[in-house]
């Protein structure tokens, strides 16, 4: 169990400066053509959707190291586990926003009659497929933490078929098989 929370730890620390970058590159993004006008990321429901997502998982991130401090906060793993759950599944719908809005500007879509822009507005696109990058690279440490974090609440659990006193127990103790295995 010890052994997971140094890499808990740091993938906790990698979040806050990739959803930090990807939302200062996302928030900070505009760019004006003396032709078609000026083009900021507000214009664009799904990059302000990205936008937001950050600056929550971020914040959580934050949060959750500031009280893995306390120790009796390990009596919320399963609060942790459905919070990491939720950041991942937020991460995952921003990107998906935001990568379809990328799309659109990137190829346009004829059956609408919609053109591309980044001909037009390149560094706007470009700021903006690193932004998409960092929000990926966050994505991916909040998947693994949410691995790490169903990993711990699950080994707290009995397996199927172990037949004992608290059979659906999933007590914060150690689990009964390991106990069971060490008393053998």
């Amino acid at each position: 169990m010890a052994a997971m929370k140094l890499p808990e730890l740091a993938l906790r620390l990698c979040v806050i400066p990739l959803a930090v970058a990807s939302l200062w590159e996302m928030a900070t993004n505009r760019q004006a053509d003396d032709t078609y006008g000026e083009v900021k990321f507000s214009d664009l429901s799904g990059f302000n959707y990205l936008v937001g997502i950050n600056a929550v998982t971020a914040a959580y991130a934050v949060a959750s190291i500031l009280l893995s401090s306390f120790k009796s906060f390990g009596q919320y793993d399963w609060l942790v586990l459905i919070l990491d759950q939720t950041s991942a599944y937020l991460l995952v719908t921003s990107a998906s926003a935001a990568a379809e809005v990328l799309q659109l500007a990137r190829h346009g879509d004829r059956d609408v009659s919609w053109g591309e822009v980044c001909s037009y507005f390149g560094r706007f696109c470009g700021k903006a497929t690193v932004s998409l990058a960092l929000h990926i690279a966050a994505l991916a440490c909040f998947v693994a933490l949410s691995l790490v974090s169903a990993s711990r609440v699950f080994t707290k659990c009995h397996p199927p078929g172990v037949v004992s006193s608290a059979a659906a127990d999933c007590s914060d103790s150690e689990p009964k098989h390991a106990a069971q295995e060490q008393g053998k």
